[in-house]
């Protein structure tokens, strides 16, 4: 095979290349810190969003539903453990933002103000913890 000197420094020249841009990819990896490969993240990014979907539609059912699914009854069973008092979520007649009556001894009451965002926000980790667990 003949191969003029130009195809070979050509050939070198391209090899030298690949060589600089492989070291400079692995010095940014590195200084990254070992950061996840960029297919990870969008991996991980799409996963988190399907929880974030199904735990929204797991409150939804907790709320409208009268029927409990197994999921559901788990997440407001935590809830009630943490908080130590019954929780019934419903949504108003006049279409207002949803309602969180709490049972005592002395009948029900409304919760609200900054327990009330307290308890969503606990029942929103709660489920979002729940389904995340359960997801493979």
């Amino acid at each position: 095979m003949n191969a003029s000197s130009a195809n070979v420094r050509n050939m070198l020249r391209t090899y030298g290349k690949q060589l600089t841009s492989a070291k400079r990819l692995a010095r940014f990896r590195q200084a990254m810190g070992g950061a996840e490969p960029p297919d990870d993240i969008a991996r991980q990014a799409r996963r988190r969003e399907l929880v974030q979907r199904i735990a929204h539609e797991v409150i939804e059912n907790l709320i409208v539903n009268s029927e409990r699914s197994p999921v559901v009854r788990a997440v407001l069973d935590q809830l009630e453990r943490e908080f130590g008092s019954r929780y019934v979520f419903e949504y108003p007649l006049d279409g207002g933002d949803v309602q969180i009556i709490r049972e005592t001894p002395q009948g029900p009451q409304d919760v609200e103000g900054s327990e009330r965002n307290k308890v969503m926000r606990r029942l929103w980790e709660i489920a979002l913890s729940k389904v995340d667990g359960t997801m493979l």
